[in-house]
């Protein structure tokens, strides 16, 4: 496992910024295989822009043509463990009623923050509601959903980078990594 120092952390690689792009090829051929009607791509912010950019051009060279809305929902704001309650800071203005909805999100943990936001866009009327994660963390599932595509599992560790931060820090690394505490 490599790692880089960045402002005096240590932080070691998880998944390589290689591994991730050949992943998402096979993802997008995940997802276009589901063969989407008028494909609304919904990510969650500000953790999935990374992997949603990504996925979004990985989906067109597989075919798709999906439209994009975004959501900001929180459930950890600066913190680095989930308050349990998730918050709509900005919701999407696009026409769902009778659509394929694909939510994309950073990381399936406790699912509270998926599972809301696939309920809230069900009630809405979607024709359907899947979901692609970058990283799945079992063990911590609070509520009870799965990841239609998932990118790859990861171990029970506080991860940055590919969009995701720590207090807003890191989000530029083109890898997922881990900070590894240094006493």
């Amino acid at each position: 496992m490599s790692s880089i120092k960045i402002d005096g952390h240590r932080i070691d690689v998880l998944f390589s910024e290689d591994q991730i792009s050949e992943r998402l090829k096979s993802l997008a051929v995940e997802i276009a295989a589901t063969k989407p009607n008028r494909l609304l791509v919904v990510p969650v912010l500000k953790g999935s822009f990374v992997f949603a950019a990504d996925l979004l051009r990985a989906m067109h060279h597989a075919g798709l043509t999906p439209e994009v809305d975004f959501m900001i929902l929180s459930s950890y704001r600066a913190a680095m463990k989930s308050s349990g309650k998730v918050d709509v800071l900005r919701d999407i203005d696009s026409e769902i009623q009778g659509r394929d909805i694909l939510l994309v999100d950073d990381i399936l943990e406790s699912g509270r923050t998926l599972a809301f936001a696939k309920d809230l866009l069900a009630a809405r009327g979607a024709k359907s509601v899947r979901s692609a994660v970058l990283l799945f963390k079992p063990g911590h599932l609070a509520a009870s959903i799965k990841a239609d595509h998932c990118a790859f599992e990861c171990p029970d560790l506080f991860v940055v980078g590919y969009g995701m931060d720590m207090a807003h820090q890191f989000r530029e690394l083109p890898f997922v990594g881990h900070v590894v505490k240094e006493d």
